[in-house]
C-alpha cells in the first residue's frame, strides 16, 4: 500500500497509533472549555459524489451536527477523522489523498496528547484526493467453475477497495456453492505504483476440502423437541454441503412463528468423515398471544375480532387458533354475525416444506336477503414450493341452512363434500403495505352434494399489482373473478354466491349492494368480477394519502343472464404504524343504481 500525507507534515499512519495511550491519559486530567465556534469540511478536486461520501463519513461532521461542544470530544474526533477518511478514499480508488485537519490552525496530528487544547474556536477540515487509481494487475486464484467476478474487478478500471472485498466474496461464495464450505483467502498481495497511478491485487484462496452436511444441533430451546427443530429445519444430512440449503433451513424454522430468532452456523471445523455439522441457536417467542381488531363499514357497520393464539401446543411447534368475529353492530343492512374458528397447524408434515392443518368454522350470517347458519371443517396439506408460490389441497365438507326468498319463505339444507385447491404467488416487497411487485391467488373447490344441492365447481382469482412512481408515489391495482359452476342458482349454497359491494370490492356502494333478482328472490349472483385502481402518496413519514376508484359486476349464471354493475370512487388516509396503515376511505358512488351516499371505511392495512 502507498503512504498517504496528513497535511504538510508527513506524519503516516503509525504515528498516530504510538501517541493513543498517552492522549487517553491526558483525557482524564484535563478539564472541560467552551465550545466550538465554527466548522469547515472541503474537499479540492475531485467529483461530488466523493465529497458527499467523505461528510458522510466524517466523525467530525456528525459531531458538528450533533453540536458537541466538549474540547476533549472534538481533540479526541479530530484525531479519529484521518483514519475514517483514508478508508472512503480507498473505496472511491484514490490511494495518495492530502488530509488536514486542523484545530485553530494546528494540525490536530501535532498536537501532543499531552497538551490537549482546553478550548477549541474552529476545526477546518481539507483534503486533496490526488490521483485515481486503476487497476494493473486484479487476479483471484484458484477460481471454482463458472465464477463470474465482477466486471469492474479488470484491468483498467478504477481500482476501488469495495470492488477487491466484492470480487473476493463472489469467488470464496462460488467455492462454497459448490461444498467447499472453509473456503478463506490465504495470501493477499496489494500493492499501489505511485508513479504510474496503478494497483496491483493478487488475492490467493483455499478451497479446502468438499464436505457434507453432519447433523444438525438445536441450542437454546426450551419447550420445542429437539427432534422436532431437527425435521422442521430439513437439513439434508449427509448431502454436500450447499449454503442455499442453510437459508432454506433458516426460513423454515423462522416461519413457524415458535422462534423469535433463529441463527444456523456451521461448526469451526469439519469431522474426520468429510461432514459438518451445523448448530441451530434458536430463542422461543412467547408461546400464547392474543390480539384484537376493529372494522367500520357505514352500511354494515361495526367489526369486532379477537384470537387467542399458541404457538407451540403439542411441543412441536404446532400452532393452535381461535378466533371469533362479530359484524354487524350498529348496521344500516342486515343483523349480527357471528363466527368462531379453529385452526391447528402441523409444520414438517411428511416434508419439511408441508403443513398438515385442521380447521373449523361455526357461523351464522343475518343478510339483507338471506339467514344462514354454517358448519365448515376441513384437513389440507400446504406445500412451499419456493419462498414465493405456496400450494394446498384437501378435503373438507360443509353444512349450512339457509332462509331465503320473499319473507325468508325458502328452507334449504345443504350439505357438501370439498375438495379444495389453493396457489398462492407473492412477490410483494411488504405484506402490509406493499409499494412494489405483485400479488396472484387461484382457487377451485370441486363439490359433490350429499343434500340440498348437486355437483359443482367454485373458482376464484385475485391478481394485485403495485408499480412506484418515483419515491412517493405508488400506482395500484387489484382484479377479482370468480364463478360458480354446476347447480342453480337457488340450489346453490348462500356462501358461495357472489355480491359486489364494500370495501373489499367497491368501496362509494353500500355493503353487498349488488347481487341479482331471479324468479323474484334477491341473492347473490354465480358469475363475479371487480376491479380497483390506486394512487397512493407518501405525504410524510408517518402519512399517506390515496385516490382510488373501483367497479364490480355480478351475473345470475356463470357470466350469463341477468347482470348488472356498478362503479365508486374517493380519497384516503393512512397513518403508519407498527402493525401497518390504519386506513381511512371515503368513497361515493359514480356508477350504477346501488348508491346510497357517501360511505366511509376504517380499517388496519392498505385495501389491497
Amino acid at each position: 500500500m502507498g503512504v498517504f500525507i496528513i497535511g504538510k507534515t508527513g506524519i503516516s499512519a503509525r504515528s498516530l497509533l504510538r501517541a493513543g495511550a498517552a492522549f487517553a491519559v491526558s483525557c482524564a486530567l484535563s478539564a472541560p472549555a467552551s465550545a466550538l465556534d465554527s466548522f469547515e469540511f472541503r474537499l479540492n478536486g475531485g467529483p461530488d459524489s466523493l465529497e458527499s461520501a467523505l461528510q458522510r463519513a466524517s466523525l467530525l461532521a456528525q459531531a458538528n451536527a450533533q453540536d458537541v461542544g466538549d474540547p476533549l470530544e472534538l481533540f479526541s474526533t479530530a484525531r479519529a477523522e484521518y483514519g475514517r477518511l483514508i478508508g472512503v478514499f480507498y473505496e472511491a480508488g484514490y490511494y495518495a489523498p492530502q488530509i488536514s485537519v486542523r484545530i485553530d490552525g494546528r494540525e490536530a496530528a501535532e498536537i501532543s496528547p499531552l497538551e490537549p487544547p482546553t478550548r477549541i474556536g474552529e476545526i477546518v477540515v481539507s483534503m486533496v484526493p490526488g490521483p485515481a487509481f486503476q487497476f494493473a494487475q486484479a487476479q483471484i486464484a484458484p477460481l471454482a467453475d463458472d465464477t463470474d467476478l465482477p466486471a469492474g474487478f479488470a484491468t483498467g478500471q478504477p481500482a476501488r477497495s469495495t470492488v477487491i472485498r466484492e470480487a473476493t466474496g463472489v469467488a470464496l461464495d462460488r467455492w462454497r456453492a459448490q461444498g467447499h464450505a472453509k473456503a478463506e483467502p490465504s495470501g493477499q498481495a496489494i500493492s499501489a505504483r505511485h508513479p504510474e497511478q496503478a494497483l496491483d491485487v493478487a488475492i490467493t484462496l483455499d478451497p479446502g476440502p468438499r464436505l457434507r452436511f453432519g447433523n444438525l444441533r438445536p441450542e437454546g430451546q426450551q419447550a420445542v423437541r429437539p427432534a422436532r427443530i431437527v425435521e422442521i429445519a430439513g437439513l439434508p444430512t449427509g448431502e454436500q454441503y450447499d449454503p442455499e440449503d442453510i437459508d432454506r433451513a433458516t426460513t423454515r424454522l423462522r416461519s413457524t412463528g415458535t422462534f423469535s430468532s433463529v441463527a444456523l452456523r456451521e461448526a469451526e471445523t469439519a469431522n474426520p468423515d468429510g461432514t459438518l455439522d451445523i448448530s441451530a441457536a434458536v430463542v422461543e417467542a412467547p408461546p400464547r398471544r392474543i390480539g384484537a381488531g376493529v372494522e367500520y363499514d357505514t352500511e354494515r357497520g361495526a367489526k369486532l375480532t379477537g384470537f387467542w393464539l399458541h404457538r407451540n401446543l403439542l411441543g412441536g411447534a404446532e400452532r393452535f387458533r381461535i378466533e371469533g368475529m362479530i359484524d354487524g353492530l350498529g348496521a344500516n343492512v342486515g343483523g349480527l354475525d357471528y363466527s368462531l374458528e379453529l385452526e391447528f397447524a402441523r409444520p414438517a408434515t411428511f416434508t419439511p416444506d408441508t403443513t398438515f392443518t385442521l380447521g373449523a368454522v361455526i357461523e351464522t350470517e343475518s343478510e339483507a336477503d338471506f339467514d344462514a347458519r354454517r358448519l365448515q371443517v376441513d384437513a389440507k396439506l400446504v406445500h412451499r414450493y419456493s419462498d414465493n408460490l405456496t400450494f394446498s389441497g384437501g378435503i373438507g365438507f360443509l353444512a349450512e341452512r339457509a332462509d331465503f326468498g320473499p319473507a325468508r319463505t325458502i328452507q334449504r339444507d345443504y350439505r357438501l363434500v370439498l375438495l379444495p385447491l389453493e396457489a398462492t404467488y407473492e412477490r410483494r416487497d411488504d405484506i402490509t403495505n406493499p409499494t412494489s411487485g405483485f400479488y396472484v391467488n387461484a382457487t377451485m373447490t370441486p363439490f359433490y352434494g350429499l343434500s340440498g344441492t348437486g355437483a359443482g365447481v367454485r373458482a376464484t382469482a385475485d391478481l394485485r399489482g403495485y408499480y412506484p412512481l418515483g419515491d412517493r408515489i405508488v400506482l395500484a391495482g387489484r382484479a377479482q373473478i370468480g364463478a360458480v359452476y354446476g347447480p342453480a342458482l337457488g340450489d346453490t349454497p348462500r356462501d358461495f354466491l357472489f355480491y359486489s359491494g364494500g370495501g373489499g370490492t367497491v368501496r362509494g356502494q353500500p355493503y353487498r349492494s349488488l347481487g341479482v333478482v331471479s324468479g323474484g328472490v334477491t341473492s347473490g349472483g354465480k358469475g363475479f368480477a371487480a376491479t380497483s385502481v390506486e394512487l397512493r402518496l407518501r405525504a410524510s413519514d408517518k402519512i399517506g394519502l390515496a385516490a382510488f376508484a373501483d367497479a364490480g359486476y355480478v351475473s345470475a349464471g356463470s357470466f350469463s343472464g341477468m347482470s348488472d354493475w356498478h362503479a365508486g370512487a374517493g380519497l384516503g388516509l393512512r397513518y403508519d404504524t407498527v402493525i401497518g396503515p390504519l386506513r381511512l376511505d371515503v368513497g361515493l358512488p359514480i356508477g350504477g343504481n346501488t348508491g346510497n351516499g357517501a360511505q366511509l371505511y376504517l380499517g388496519i392495512g392498505q385495501a389491497f
